[in-house]
């Protein structure tokens, strides 16, 4: 379904991500098929900063926000991955380290509001779309 309603100057729509991830691409593939404009943020080239993190976290648990199956979290310390538990330690590890990061994380921010979703569902993005653009 192509996105019938164009975004007006006062949305900005992000995608943060890394271009070599397969749910990154799918969501990506999607964004474009429905001609949505969207500034893609490669964090892992260009980084994040803790404001970004901190707003994430305003919507979303770390337990949606962290990527404990991916092979970063595999390869932490047992230690490490007791830092992911509190809010304030896990920002500094997910900066560390951005691939820790459930991918991708869409940021829409309006005059209004500002959405935030984690991971790519189609139904989820389609539904987001129809009702924040």
């Amino acid at each position: 379904m192509k996105n019938t309603k164009s975004a007006s100057s006062a949305t900005s729509i992000t995608l943060f991500g890394i271009p070599n991830c397969d749910t990154v691409k799918k969501a990506r593939t999607w964004l474009e098929a429905q001609a949505i404009p969207v500034h893609f943020h490669n964090f892992k080239k260009d980084g994040l900063n803790q404001a970004t993190v901190e707003a994430w976290l305003e919507t979303q648990s770390l337990d949606v926000l962290i990527n404990r199956k991916g092979t970063t979290w595999r390869a932490l310390s047992d230690a490490q991955k007791q830092l992911a538990d509190e809010k304030h330690s896990a920002i500094a590890l997910i900066l560390a380290q951005p691939s820790l990061i459930k991918r991708p994380v869409l940021q829409i921010e309006t005059s209004q509001n500002c959405v935030v979703q984690v991971g790519f569902n189609e139904a989820l993005y389609q539904s987001t779309f129809q009702t924040q653009i």
